[in-house]
């Protein structure tokens, strides 16, 4: 019987909120309503499964699905569904296991033929991620996504430009460039990373649009991308998120982290002799097993010298079937929790000290929602319910 209505349930990175936009863009466009999880007949979940912790949320998720919703299809896919399928299909007959490469054909199966025009990836959305690449051939030893996902290819450069232009005819003012090894970009034409930007940035001529960088590895960052970056005047947002995971570098080698500490502390350098207003966040891994106290203070200090505007914390999580995981000297969990609610509490410390940096100097913000929005730095602020949602209008920052 054809699915009517239809919930997706999304878990993990921005490339997995893409690709579940994607998923919700197909189910509308083929007459399928997107609805609540306990009155839909079909059941999407994306899942992830970068550390243990969030292969237990996905199992949960499953779970909970199939409980609150007893005639549903589920269809499980995404990193775990890849890297344990059998463990899905077993919690009931309801459960599919789908690839990422097969979900449209299969989706396409369920709900029939489309009764409307395309509308595109989350074209409703007024900050819209556009995957640009996937898989990874890094080999960070804490990580299982470059399994599930495969060896690092993209997406080529003419389609890129074009999904890009369909989003600006659309109204979008904020164009998300993403993958899961961003910096590797390299189509089969040869275009890099920084190439591809060049090419979207005069889209901003023709309609009020910026576009920003999702997470990008420290070591593929070169000059030319901070030079573009340096001379975009905003098109391209003065905001990297650039992972550390470590300000050790002792532990940075035991991750098979491709940078030490003195590496990307040069890199935030040079990102700020040319671009002073950038905004810099950050990924960090609190108790990565056989991290010391000292491992942690040499976290703390190269976090304070870098001046984040945004720290993500993570306690370490055992991932089955990494070398990390299979390492004696896991550090005691509650060890982990201490030293990420330090960390965390440093992050707090630190937005705030970007804010007052920021004070009485203007950004562009995009309206997200009634009365919120984002500006060019990754602040989330408030507005006048009266500024309409998808509008990109300056902001200026209160001097507290």
């Amino acid at each position: 019987m054809k699915a009517t209505k239809a919930h997706v349930v999304n878990l993990g990175c921005k490339v997995n909120r893409v690709e579940s936009d994607a998923f919700e863009a197909l189910l509308a466009d083929h007459g399928c309503a997107l609805a609540d999880l306990a009155d839909s007949d079909l059941v999407i979940v994306n899942t992830c499964t970068v550390t243990g912790e969030a292969e237990k949320k996905t199992r949960k998720a499953v779970r909970h699905a199939l409980r609150q919703n007893a005639q549903a299809t589920v269809i499980v896919t995404g990193c775990a569904a890849a890297i344990d399928a059998d463990a899905f299909c077993a919690m009931s007959e309801r459960v599919q296991v789908v690839s990422k490469q097969h979900m449209q054909h299969v989706l396409i199966d369920i709900i029939g033929a489309p009764v409307c025009c395309p509308s595109g990836p989350s074209a409703s959305r007024t900050r819209v991620g556009v995957k640009v690449q996937d898989g990874c051939d890094n080999a960070c030893t804490y990580c299982i996504v470059r399994v599930a996902r495969g060896a690092a290819r993209s997406k080529p450069a003419r389609a890129v430009i074009e999904q890009c232009e369909q989003l600006v005819d659309a109204g979008i003012s904020e164009i998300v460039l993403t993958g899961i090894n961003l910096g590797s970009y390299c189509d089969e034409d040869g275009a890099t990373l920084t190439s591809l930007i060049a090419r979207l940035l005069p889209l901003a001529e023709r309609a009020p649009v910026r576009f920003r960088l999702s997470s990008i590895e420290p070591q593929d960052v070169d000059d030319a991308l901070i030079e573009l970056l340096a001379e975009a005047q905003g098109r391209l947002c003065r905001h990297v998120h650039l992972p550390l995971q470590s300000g050790s570098t002792r532990v940075l080698r035991q991750m098979a982290r491709r940078y030490t500490a003195t590496d990307f502390e040069a890199l935030i350098a040079r990102f700020r002799a040319r671009v002073p207003s950038i905004s810099l966040t950050t990924d960090i891994i609190a108790g990565f097993p056989g991290e010391t106290d000292d491992d942690h203070q040499q976290t703390i200090d190269l976090a304070q010298r870098c001046g984040f505007s945004k720290m993500h914390v993570f306690p370490y999580s055992e991932r089955a079937g990494t070398p990390a995981a299979a390492r004696t000297d896991q550090v005691p969990h509650e060890v982990r929790a201490a030293r990420a609610h330090e960390l965390r509490t440093l992050a707090d410390a630190m937005r705030q000290a970007d804010l007052a940096q920021r004070a009485g100097s203007s950004e562009l913000v995009v309206v997200e929602e009634c009365g919120r929005g984002c500006t060019e730095s990754y602040h989330e602020v408030a507005l006048s319910p009266d500024v309409p949602v998808g509008a990109m209008v300056p902001y200026r920052f209160a001097i507290q």
